[in-house]
């Protein structure tokens, strides 16, 4: 990758992001040896404006960001990088510089749910449910999803909001099993439905 540290006099602005949530959590700026040293480590180091110097997130307060990964824009002058933070990034104590939380959405696990189903399916290990599914073909599969909804719609008239919410989630699992099955993945659903969310969208 190359970084064009000379194009903003040695110094190029480091936007941090949760790898996980996505959520922005600082912008700090790397020079060349700033960069090195955050690849080489594998936690971020900063060059201090204000100090002139190396630092490393987290020195002092143990509170490091450990690097997933790092893209360099378009203009190869501003640095966007992945991290897991090992605490609040803040030195206010706040998870981000804007004071905002750093929470996941829990919409990102069904993302991450499908990326594991996918494993199994290639991996099939043995004594796993999902591989059971995959074995058994594709009539069962879709025949879970239809058991799984017609125990959700029971819930939903009879029952309570948790085992709803406890079927309802059964019934995800399956779905995606059966889209992976079919080389599907549940993000075309959403984009779907964000489709016909749009003004103008008729129905098929």
């Amino acid at each position: 990758m190359t970084i064009d540290f000379d194009k903003t006099g040695g110094l190029v602005p480091a936007i941090i992001q949760d790898a996980d949530t996505r959520q922005v959590l600082m912008l700090g700026y790397m020079n060349r040896e700033a960069y090195e040293k955050t690849i080489a480590t594998g936690r971020v180091t900063f060059y201090s404006r204000s100090r002139q110097c190396l630092w490393t997130k987290g020195e002092t307060s143990g509170n490091y960001l450990d690097l997933v990964s790092i893209k360099n824009d378009c203009d190869a002058d501003t640095l966007l990088v992945r991290v897991h933070p090992t605490g609040p990034v803040c030195h206010t104590g706040s998870d981000t510089c804007w004071g905002e939380d750093n929470d996941a959405n829990p919409l990102l696990f069904l993302s991450e749910l499908q990326d594991f189903i996918e494993r199994r399916h290639a991996e099939m290990p043995e004594g796993s449910y999902t591989t059971s599914l995959f074995r058994d073909g594709l009539n069962r599969m879709a025949q879970k999803v239809g058991e799984e909804a017609l125990e959700l719609v029971i819930e939903a008239t009879n029952g309570t909001d948790e085992r709803l919410i406890y079927e309802g989630s059964d019934m995800l699992y399956h779905l995606i099993v059966l889209l992976t099955s079919k080389g599907l993945r549940i993000e075309q659903m959403a984009d779907e439905l964000r489709q016909r969310h749009a003004p103008g969208w008729k129905k098929h």
